[in-house]
């Protein structure tokens, strides 16, 4: 049973996903600029994520440990999610909210079966199957049909 919450878990997040995209390019639109858009979409999960934080450090009685992890993966994963945020403002316009959610989940499956090829940052090694390589196809295939048709 637990293996099916995570799933619906990972579909729910995915739905934030595609739903943040056209609330953003909104907010885009609204303010004339998609880099404000994001910074403010960053400054809004950054202070809600930053209040979660002290909660929950408060309730376990426990530290964070901000010497242990190397400089860069501080800076990193915000740099990674800046382009993602800025491209999906500038893009939701222009592709559509399904043409573009098709893409972003060709790039995530295509980057995540490489990540996994290699091990990256600790991730378990997982061979590229003949499966797994249809599956991509069949995933772009699906992706050019919605943005094509």
């Amino acid at each position: 049973m637990t293996g099916v919450l995570w799933s619906l878990l990972g579909i729910l997040a995915g739905a934030f996903i595609a739903i943040q995209a056209p609330v953003n390019a909104a907010l885009a639109r609204g303010l004339g600029l998609p880099v404000a858009a994001a910074a403010f979409s960053f400054l809004a999960g950054a202070v809600v994520l930053g209040i979660i934080s002290l909660v929950m450090v408060r309730l376990d009685h426990m530290t964070i440990d901000f010497k242990a992890p190397a400089l860069w993966l501080f800076i990193a994963g915000g740099i990674l999610g800046a382009g993602y945020v800025t491209s999906a403002v500038i893009l939701t316009p222009k592709l559509g909210a399904a043409a573009l959610m098709a893409f972003l989940v060709t790039g995530q499956l295509l980057a995540g079966m490489l990540i996994d090829k290699v091990g990256f940052l600790g991730v378990a090694v997982r061979e590229i199957s003949a499966g797994r390589m249809l599956g991509a196809v069949l995933l772009l295939s699906g992706a050019l049909l919605i943005r094509l048709t």
